[in-house]
């Protein structure tokens, strides 16, 4: 952990043990460089049938299918936060219908996320079209998902296709009732 200085008298910061674990600290005041996670909204939009995933045009993972979903900025609720990065990514206003999950994402080279994932429609009169940070827009079934650029996203997309799974109804094993047995 090296590069950092203290926001209090520029000293550069050292490592330290506090509370446990080791921080960067600075050496001379009470500054501490905590680690905190960032906050990440994606959305599972569902149309026609299917999922919308976009093919990034950006790295990380360019050419690679993802959710639409984004950075949650300061002054911002996770729920506008994915509606804001549906309408930037995917050109629609979508609908939240569901909180689906929160996920830890740890990373090793950044501060981990947390992630938020909503399962969302696209608004009536919409129509999806791919924003700058997308190469091309489609819907998939849930059993033909192409693999995804992210691991948070393939545990949302798994998780979802899942429960939908558990919560499909079986199908009766009784026999219809005839049309006598209706009457009465």
């Amino acid at each position: 952990m090296a590069g950092h200085f203290c926001i209090k008298c520029g000293a550069p910061l050292v490592t330290r043990l506090l509370e446990g674990r080791d921080v960067e600290a600075c050496p001379n005041d009470d500054f501490v460089l905590w680690r905190d996670p960032k906050v990440a909204a994606a959305v599972i939009v569902e149309l026609d049938g299917g999922i919308v995933l976009g093919r990034r045009a950006i790295d990380p993972g360019y050419g690679l299918w993802c959710l639409p979903g984004g950075f949650v900025n300061h002054d911002e609720e996770p729920e506008d936060a994915a509606v804001r990065e549906c309408r930037e990514e995917i050109g629609v206003r979508v609908e939240l219908t569901q909180l689906l999950g929160l996920y830890h994402v740890a990373k090793t080279t950044a501060a981990s996320i947390i992630g938020i994932a909503f399962r969302g429609r696209v608004a009536a009169g919409e129509k999806i079209e791919p924003g700058p940070e997308m190469l091309e827009l489609r819907v998939f079934r849930p059993d033909e998902l192409p693999p995804v650029a992210f691991p948070s996203h393939q545990e949302v997309l798994e998780r979802y296709v899942a429960a939908a799974v558990r919560t499909a109804s079986p199908p009766s094993t009784r026999p219809a009732p005839s049309r006598r047995s209706r009457r009465r």
